[in-house]
């Protein structure tokens, strides 16, 4: 039997429907770090008003950094400073939401990149010495003071989160000993006056179109041989 004029087969449907699923993975592979790196850095930047206001400074306090480089050198302009890294990233396990792929026509169907959700886990240590040390104690303990007046940040209580971002939420996590040295010893320093954060319902929300896929139709056969 042959297949009518402008039909498609089962198999050319599948063969071209992975096409557009490679390009899903490309674009999160472009999108995922640069929302991680905005995830943090607005958090950052909302604990660094914070502080800049409560003990009237004029510079920065806090900054996204590694404490360690991976050469062991100590990382450059975190002396005296609040330093917030990421240790972990984790999918969250919450079920995802399914794409949205709405027929554009009659023979077309787009597909949507899903959202993803993931965890976060964010150290905030401070980085002082000597005589400054109480002051390490003071900054750990107002970061702590501020993420629990506001555990929640979306675009309704912070309007410059990113527009890819629909909600940050923290919970304070807390470390056995083992758990703690692990972790220093996995970053590559000594211990610092910390405390460590997962920062849950990270939202890529691509609603922009990466492809299009032919819907798959009854087949119209000829019973011309």
């Amino acid at each position: 039997m042959r297949q009518a004029s402008g039909c498609f087969s089962l198999g050319d449907v599948v063969r071209k429907k992975h096409r557009p699923q490679r390009d899903i993975f490309k674009h999160y592979k472009k999108t995922v770090v640069t929302v991680i790196n905005a995830a943090i850095s607005h958090l950052a930047n909302q604990l660094n008003q914070f502080l800049k206001r409560s003990f009237g400074l004029t510079e920065d306090i806090v900054t996204v950094s590694n404490i360690v480089e991976p050469d062991g050198s100590i990382a450059p302009h975190v002396n005296n400073k609040l330093v917030m890294l990421l240790t972990n990233i984790e999918r969250d396990t919450v079920p995802f939401r399914k794409p949205s792929n709405n027929a554009s026509g009659n023979e077309r169907s787009p597909i949507s990149a899903p959202s993803l959700y993931l965890n976060l886990y964010v150290m905030v240590a401070a980085n002082f010495s000597g005589n400054s040390y109480p002051e390490a104690l003071k900054l750990i303990s107002n970061t702590i003071s501020f993420f629990q007046r506001q555990p929640v940040f979306d675009r309704h209580s912070t309007p410059d989160l990113d527009q890819r971002i629909e909600k940050l939420m923290l919970d304070m996590e807390t470390l056995k000993i083992q758990d703690l040295n692990s972790v220093w010893g996995l970053l590559g320093g000594k211990y610092l006056p910390s405390v460590l954060y997962k920062v849950r319902m990270i939202t890529f929300d691509a609603a922009d179109i990466v492809g299009q896929v032919p819907t798959l139709q009854d087949p119209q056969l000829s019973l011309n041989h």
